[in-house]
């Protein structure tokens, strides 16, 4: 099985996130998506091969296109063609392709999800309240349904090991202020709106997905990743089937193997199986093909 990078140890201020390690480079940051994955907010031990190259390949993917919709905080992704120009250290070769210099900004202390799809989460408050976040739905909807129209439903942000939050758009504003909220909430809705429609064309549904904003020189930007499977849902069109849950493009076989375990809150975490392990990193390579027209480069 390919080496996996659990974490990295560079010369830098260091913040380690559920998968990202984050060193500060004065005006700028270096991001290493490393091979962990969570599910159920548990940091697993087992690493999934090529997992943190397919997150920083595909958010740069991303990103490149979106810059006409949002400002964002994205530079560029490091290998060996640029790690000596543009890091300030040596750079192990573990950590090209997978490590992208972003421009620094001072995270929002809460998330954006935009949900196109009434599932997870938001299908579990919908049949219990009839609305998810303080939005009320059509009556009658099913397991998987397009929405009339996505919806915005932020959620505070949690750290390693707590759970995110639903929360309403009056929550959200007394977290990070009105103005913020509003910028927040029209980038979120502008960024899906586009990804939603290229992923369309390439026979991918976007159900929903999570962004983060921050602020740089006075304005919100995109910040983190954008679009990938660890923050969105991931559907084929082909095989879309409203009415129950979809075969999906992201960690759920992780999820579902996590949830048939019996783990529990404060249990250990458990080892991943070399099954489940193999067939995570072929749902992410097969997204990546998928989207962009060609293999993971490397």
């Amino acid at each position: 099985m390919t080496d996996v990078v659990l974490q990295t140890d560079l010369p830098a201020p260091m913040v380690r996130g559920k998968v990202r390690d984050t060193y500060d480079l004065g005006d700028n940051m270096l991001i290493v998506a490393t091979d962990r994955i969570s599910a159920l907010d548990l940091v697993l031990p087992t690493g999934v091969p090529r997992k943190g190259e397919m997150l920083t390949q595909l958010s740069a993917w991303w990103f490149e296109r979106i810059g006409e919709v949002v400002p964002h905080h994205f530079i560029a992704v490091i290998d060996a063609s640029n790690a000596e120009e543009l890091v300030p250290f040596p750079l192990p070769e573990n950590c090209h392709r997978r490590s992208m210099l972003v421009r620094k900004a001072q995270p929002h202390s809460a998330e954006c999800i935009m949900r196109g799809y009434i599932s997870g989460s938001g299908w579990r408050e919908y049949k219990r309240d009839g609305s998810v976040c303080g939005i009320q739905l059509p009556e009658g909807l099913t397991e998987s349904d397009r929405l009339p129209e996505p919806i915005f439903t932020p959620s505070t942000k949690a750290d390693v090991g707590e759970h995110d939050e639903n929360i309403n758009y009056e929550q959200l504003e007394g977290i990070v202020g009105g103005e913020t909220a509003n910028a927040m909430a029209k980038r979120s809705r502008a960024v899906y709106d586009y990804g939603h429609q290229v992923a369309l064309e390439r026979d991918v549904i976007i159900a929903d997905t999570k962004f983060e904003f921050g602020l740089r020189n006075e304005e919100t930007i995109l910040i983190d990743e954008v679009l990938t499977p660890d923050s969105s849902r991931f559907w084929p069109l082909s095989e879309y089937k409203p009415g129950g849950s979809q075969p999906s493009f992201d960690k759920q076989p992780v999820r579902d193997w996590l949830a048939g375990t019996g783990w529990k809150d404060g249990d250990p975490a458990p080892d991943v199986p070399n099954d489940v392990v193999a067939a995570t990193t072929d749902r992410y390579l097969t997204l990546y093909r998928t989207l962009t027209g060609e293999d993971l480069p490397g």
